[in-house]
């Protein structure tokens, strides 16, 4: 199966880069470019993208609002946006994944890095370390203050659905454990953990791992550290 990707970068010789890049490549094929985020959404939409490398500054709409309209779209459930990103501000980093980002990536990063970046978020899973997920996503709600001003009380209400084990694997996600070490510290199998992952993403609206994670700290169930 050929993987679909979508450029979105307002820098034409990057997004040149990343077509050569990317077509160079058997199992998957660049199927447009786009210069802003709205262009990014219509895009996705009309060409069926799988993924989209999504810079975060672009004039007009910006790929944080690009990616909130990609994750809101019913249509476009199946559709994984990696974020493109020199890692200079960790609020941005934090804000992609709020809005359905299912990672980051930085620009710098090697040619093979980006393809198997665009691999991993095309197989929904999510495109990072957890461990440097909680650590930006723990980093930045400290910094909002303990009033948390910005979290969904929703989200608060909707961890009632979860079983007592899928709360706990819950935490343990959101600590930054993969799933083999959650599977050794509950005494169960990686493939009951993947279960238990899967149940919690699906009662709680999540598009992968990276969004169980900004879950669990903006509904309280895991509290940031100040360092």
């Amino acid at each position: 199966m050929t993987i679909r990707v979508l450029l979105a970068d307002d820098q034409a010789l990057l997004r040149s880069a990343f077509r050569v890049l990317v077509d160079s490549e058997p199992d998957m094929e660049v199927v447009g470019e786009a210069s802003d985020g709205a262009e990014a959404v219509r895009l996705t939409k009309e060409q069926h993208a799988d993924v989209v490398l999504m810079d975060i500054r672009m004039p007009g709409t910006d790929g944080l609002a690009a990616t909130r309209m990609i994750s809101a779209d019913p249509g476009l459930a199946d559709v994984r946006v990696v974020i493109l990103t020199t890692f200079e501000v960790d609020d941005y980093v934090v804000q992609s994944l709020r809005a359905g980002a299912s990672g980051f990536l930085g620009k710098g990063s090697e040619p093979e890095e980006l393809l198997t970046a665009i691999r991993i978020a095309a197989g929904g899973q999510a495109l990072l370390s957890p461990a440097a997920t909680t650590g930006l996503i723990a980093r930045f709600l400290a910094q909002e203050g303990p009033a948390g001003g910005d979290r969904d009380p929703a989200r608060g209400q909707r961890l009632d659905s979860l079983t007592v084990r899928e709360r706990e694997v819950l935490v343990l996600v959101a600590g930054g454990h993969s799933n083999d070490e959650i599977a050794e510290r509950l005494e169960v199998s990686p493939l009951t953990v993947k279960t238990h992952v899967n149940r919690a993403m699906a009662k709680l609206g999540a598009r992968d791992r990276a969004q169980l994670v900004v879950t669990a700290y903006e509904s309280g169930l895991v509290r940031p550290r100040v360092e």
